[in-house]
Formats: C-alpha cells, sequence, structure tokens
C-alpha cells in the first residue's frame, strides 16, 4: 500500500503541474524593501507583516513550498522528521544530521507526570482537547527552569521538544477521553508511529504511519495563518516559546481556522447518499449557506494539499466500509461544488476537504482532528517566530478610530 501511496502523489503531482504552474506571485516573492506598499482590507487581508524564507504559498497557483521544496516531493519522498529539520535548518540534513536529530526528538518525547496529573484532573469528557492540549503546554512551561530564556539557543531547544512532546501530549488527552490509560512513548519508532502507537496502545499498522506521516508533513506550515500569525505576535514582545505557543493552540481552537475537517463530516454524514449530492448543492448556493472544506483565504486554485488527499482517502476508505460511502458523497460533491463555481469564482477544496474522511477511516475521534493539526503545526509556528526573533521588531499595527472625539464629561448624577 506505501507503493501504491507514492504512486498517487507522483499522479497528484503530475496533474497539478499539468493544470497549474509554482510561477511566484510578484507581490509577495523576491527581494523586500521596507516599508512596503501594499492594499491592506479588514482582517489584516494583503497585508505584507515580515519577509520570511520558510515557506510560501502561491495562492493564485495553488502551489507549497517549503523552504523552496514543493509539498508534492515531501510528501512522497520525506518524513515529518526530515521535514521539521528542514523548516528549522534550511536546507535538507546529511544523514548524520538526520540521525542526531531524530535522536533528539527521540530523546524529549516523555512529558512530566505533572502535566500528566493535570491533564487527569480536568474534566476531560466535558472539556474541548483544544483547551486541555493549551493548559498542557502552559504547565509545561511552568515547569522548564528554561522556558524564560529567551536566548536563540534555548529558543531552539524548546521548539524540538515542544514537537517531539506534542504528539505525547494530544495522545494522553485522546487515551483519557476514551477512559484509558495514558500510553508512554516509545524510542524505537519513527515520530507518526509512535503517535500512533500512543494512541492506540498497538503497533502501528505501516500503510497507516506512512499516511498519517504525510499529514503532518502536509500541515507542518501554511503561511501566515491565525495561529502562525498569533504565535509569532506573542513571540515579538519577547515573550517565552511556551507562552507563545500556547497563544498559537488558542488561535488554532477557533472553528474558522482549525476543525473545518469536523464540519466537512457532517455535512457529509447529513448528505447521507451521493445521489442527493445535487439536491443539497442547490438548497445550499439557494439559501447562501457555507459549504465546508471549499474555498480558501489565500488559495484561488485547487488546493495542492487537497490534491494529494483526495486519492489518498480514496485508497484508505477502501480498507473502512464504513467511511466508503462518505467518500463517494465527498467526491460527487468536489466534483460539482468544483465544475459550478471553480472558474466562476475560485472556490475549489481546500485541506480540510479531505483530511477527515482520512483521519475518519483511520479510526480516530472527530474531537481529536484538530489537537493532531496542533501536532503538525508546530513545525512551522517555531520556525517562523525564531526566524522573526533573528531581526526582531513588536508587531504593533493601527487601528483606524470611528468614535466621537469630544464627547463632554458628565458627572454620574446628571447623566
Amino acid at each position: 500500500m506505501i507503493d501504491d501511496i507514492r504512486k498517487l502523489i507522483q499522479q497528484a503531482a503530475e496533474t497539478a503541474r499539468r493544470e497549474t504552474s509554482d510561477e511566484p506571485e510578484p507581490q509577495f516573492t523576491g527581494d523586500v524593501k521596507y516599508p512596503v506598499e501594499c492594499q491592506v482590507g479588514k482582517g489584516l487581508e494583503g497585508a505584507i507583516a515580515t519577509d520570511t524564507k520558510v515557506g510560501y504559498v502561491n495562492g493564485a497557483k495553488g502551489w507549497l513550498v517549503y523552504r523552496g521544496y514543493d509539498c508534492f516531493d515531501l510528501a512522497e519522498h520525506s518524513t515529518f522528521e526530515e521535514t521539521t529539520y528542514l523548516l528549522f535548518e534550511g536546507k535538507l540534513p546529511t544523514r548524520r544530521d538526520m540521525d542526531a536529530f531524530e535522536e533528539q526528538l527521540r530523546g524529549h518525547r516523555q512529558v512530566p507526570e505533572a502535566v500528566l496529573d493535570v491533564l487527569r484532573r480536568v474534566p476531560i469528557d466535558k472539556t474541548h482537547p483544544m483547551s486541555a492540549l493549551r493548559t498542557a503546554v502552559s504547565v509545561l512551561g511552568n515547569l522548564d527552569p528554561d522556558a524564560e530564556d529567551t536566548s536563540p539557543a534555548k529558543e531552539k531547544r524548546i521548539a524540538v521538544q515542544l514537537v517531539a512532546q506534542f504528539p505525547t501530549l494530544v495522545a494522553a488527552i485522546a487515551r483519557l477521553r476514551e477512559g484509558k490509560p495514558v500510553v508512554a512513548p516509545r524510542t524505537d519508532l519513527g515520530h507518526a508511529e509512535n503517535f500512533l502507537y500512543m494512541m492506540t496502545g498497538a503497533d502501528p499498522d505501516p500503510a497507516l504511519a506512512k499516511v498519517m506521516d504525510i499529514m503532518l508533513i502536509l500541515h507542518a506550515d501554511h503561511g501566515m495563518n491565525a495561529s502562525t500569525f498569533t504565535t509569532m505576535v506573542v513571540n515579538s514582545s519577547l515573550s517565552d516559546l511556551y507562552g507563545s505557543v500556547t497563544a498559537g493552540v488558542a488561535s488554532l481552537k477557533g472553528p474558522l481556522h482549525g476543525g473545518a475537517n469536523e464540519k466537512v463530516l457532517y455535512d457529509l454524514e447529513e448528505i447521507g447518499d451521493a445521489g442527493n449530492v445535487p439536491a443539497w448543492f442547490a438548497r445550499a448556493r439557494e439559501t447562501k449557506r457555507k459549504i465546508n472544506g471549499f474555498g480558501h483565504r489565500v488559495y484561488k486554485a485547487y488546493d495542492p494539499r487537497a490534491r494529494i488527499l483526495g486519492p489518498i482517502a480514496k485508497l484508505i476508505t477502501d480498507r473502512d466500509p464504513g467511511t466508503r460511502k462518505l467518500y463517494e458523497v465527498a467526491v460527487q460533491l468536489d466534483h460539482l461544488v468544483t465544475s459550478e463555481l471553480g472558474q466562476e469564482k475560485k472556490i475549489f477544496p481546500n485541506v480540510d476537504f479531505y483530511s477527515g474522511l482520512v483521519y475518519r477511516a483511520m479510526g480516530i475521534e472527530t474531537a481529536m482532528f484538530t489537537p493532531i493539526f496542533a501536532v503538525a503545526r508546530v513545525p512551522g509556528w517555531t520556525a517562523r517566530a525564531l526566524e522573526y526573533l533573528a531581526d526582531n521588531r513588536i508587531f504593533r499595527p493601527r487601528a483606524i478610530y470611528t468614535g466621537p472625539v469630544s464627547e463632554r464629561y458628565l458627572e454620574i448624577d446628571r447623566r
């Protein structure tokens, strides 16, 4: 199955190259000279807050690049560990580099028992898993004697540690939600394998581990999204990296950022059958209902991550009859929305459209989808925060005041 997955990624890459181009957008690439002129909309849309070498989202063409390498090549050939090294260091590692980095990651997987004790005290069945994760990361910072040291070396060590510990935290939350004992990490397994092992307590299927590895790679970085920007803003004040990442987790929890793949599943379940798609879609358009999993703030083309995950969803749902019918609904909806809204309104599937199906077919609880997103995004959050810190200037935009300016104060009894 792993060979089949690689072939699917190759085919997705060929389709993307045939239908799109990796030609950069001139307004978002190239040398920078500040101040930069740009058209800024509400929510800082169109604003250029910094320059970066970490990653690039070509929204016009539908292309995603980490440090110069496109996501198709990384998904096919790389691992999450290697991709993390790439994001941190700006280059692919040698074998010696990779061995040393993997040893670092494996050595940091364990979390203090005090953190697990806090999670056990949380009303885990009533608490959003992202709220539990946010608390756990904050507690990690309280227990690290180096947390307040914002020197580059210490921040880098903390970043690597957080990449290693997030799977342990998320798996612990998942197990506690199910009323099961927490599973300790193993050092003889790769990052994705160990994550699945801690989630299930069993040795993972190699094919599922490969799928999880790809999911993590594809979510590792994605430009100046809300949670990445939040992490960078907090870190720019020279707060500790634990606090910055805790803020990133809080941002990702919001339903306008993380959690969209959960809503996609609800839509697919509501539709129920591929034959119901045309009528459901017509009603959605008539009532101006949001169709989850379609459209993107940046992409005006087919999301390259969705190009990869669509075929993988087919492959993996073939192994899980329970989600196969939902996949058939998804394919029909993809075809209908793309054909009717793709060229007209530049609305195409995004990464969330198929990712929830993949997780569902892997047996993962819906509520854990966004925490897994967080596991993947830690490298992007921290790589960009540390990159910005090297030439730091605290973020301080302005607001246009639209209120009164000459009101006269009256004593309370005269109002």
